[in-house]
């Protein structure tokens, strides 16, 4: 089986789908691995280290799509390389299938077998492919050094000889992976951390990084049997924001993590609860992307509220580009090994599974995804 890893082409992007030690370990299994040359480049990967993993470097892109049987990206592919893909090929990398059905649709018509990294399920046996859980992680992390960066004072509390720094607050809404790693990180840099999150389940993950869980009444809420948090109803994400007006402005870092997955994020923060801050308050919003928590956040922005600074950065993941992709090369690495017959050295897309039926998007010229497929047809 050949497996290709094209170099990706978004924008900004630094991260790469497939490190130098997953290109070995994928080599291993037995599979003809055939990487497009400098697609490491932007970690400080040179195309020499992939050769010496086993790998062989492409110089026409084209081509090597076309001959791929396996096919591992990061980002959605263009969709004017679709039609290059051969029938049958199988095609791995993020899709956003909810938001991108144009795309999911070529898929299906060019008979390629694409697996949506973002709908593996959160189950143990898939926990090694979680790509969403591992970007998320790193994410939680880059949000708190971006916010204390900015902040007009430091994070610990320090005793001095001139008197005693109090710690900064920070108060983080969202205690999902990036939530959790948001408070860990803060925790760890001196400050006294606030967390809250519409799922009481996760109260004591919040207090055993030591963080105060802030318990709000907003009646039936919970998560979903993936373990996303429940939408709120209009009724109780009002009740949210009120209550949460006080916490934000004694607050001197906000961080947001709230999202509902293949829905716009929700909106918690607005506008007034901003200006309520301090000046030289700093907010992190780390759903911009998908709508924004903060109601005047800008994506792929910062801007200045009344002196409060509101980060709207997208791909936060990727400014920690190296860990980023290695992180991201042992998801998919598990992924086709785990699925690897090594008898017939060939990926399995075994459709009885439980993990492909989760994942599995288009295959054999149809949207076999239910939920995806129904989502297209509202």
């Amino acid at each position: 089986m050949r497996i290709f890893v094209p170099r990706e082409t978004r924008p900004g992007e630094r991260r790469v789908p497939v490190v130098p030690a997953g290109a070995k370990r994928l080599a291993q299994l037995g599979a003809e691995v055939e990487v497009e040359a400098n697609a490491g480049a932007a970690i400080g990967a040179a195309d020499a280290d992939y050769t010496a993993a086993g790998a062989a470097i492409s110089r026409d892109r084209r081509q090597s799509l076309c001959a791929a049987d396996l096919v591992l990206r990061l980002n959605k592919p263009p969709v004017e390389e679709i039609p290059l893909l051969k029938k049958g090929a199988i095609h791995v990398s993020h899709l956003d299938p909810f938001n991108e059905r144009a795309l999911i649709e070529a898929l299906a018509r060019a008979g390629v077998s694409a697996i949506a990294m973002e709908l593996i399920p959160r189950t143990t046996l898939a926990q090694q492919m979680d790509a969403l859980s591992s970007q998320a992680n790193l994410a939680g992390y880059v949000a708190v050094i971006m916010a204390a960066a900015r902040l007009n004072r430091i994070l610990p509390m320090m005793m001095t000889p001139a008197g005693m720094i109090t710690p900064a607050r920070v108060f983080v809404i969202g205690a999902g992976v990036a939530g959790l790693q948001a408070i860990a990180t803060a925790k760890r840099l001196g400050a006294r951390v606030e967390a809250f999150d519409t799922r009481p389940v996760v109260e004591d993950q919040v207090k055993s990084l030591g963080a105060r869980f802030v318990k709000l009444d907003l009646g039936e809420t919970g998560q979903t049997r993936n373990g996303y948090a429940r939408a709120l109803t209009s009724e109780q994400i009002q009740r949210q924001r009120d209550a949460m007006a006080k916490h934000c402005a004694e607050a001197d870092i906000v961080i947001t993590t709230a999202q509902v997955f293949g829905r716009k994020a929700p909106l918690i923060v607005t506008t007034g609860m901003v200006k309520g801050m301090r000046p030289g308050s700093v907010v992190v919003d780390l759903a911009a992307e998908t709508g924004g928590n903060v109601e005047c956040v800008r994506a792929g922005e910062e801007v200045d509220v009344q002196g409060v600074r509101v980060l709207g950065f997208t791909n936060l993941a990727g400014y920690a580009p190296v860990n980023a992709s290695q992180v991201y090369s042992s998801n998919v690495g598990s992924l086709v090994e785990h699925f690897w017959d090594r008898e017939r050295k060939t990926f399995n897309v075994n459709r009885e599974d439980e993990i492909i039926r989760g994942c599995l998007v288009t295959h054999a010229g149809e949207i076999v995804n239910e939920i995806v497929r129904n989502a297209g047809s509202k």
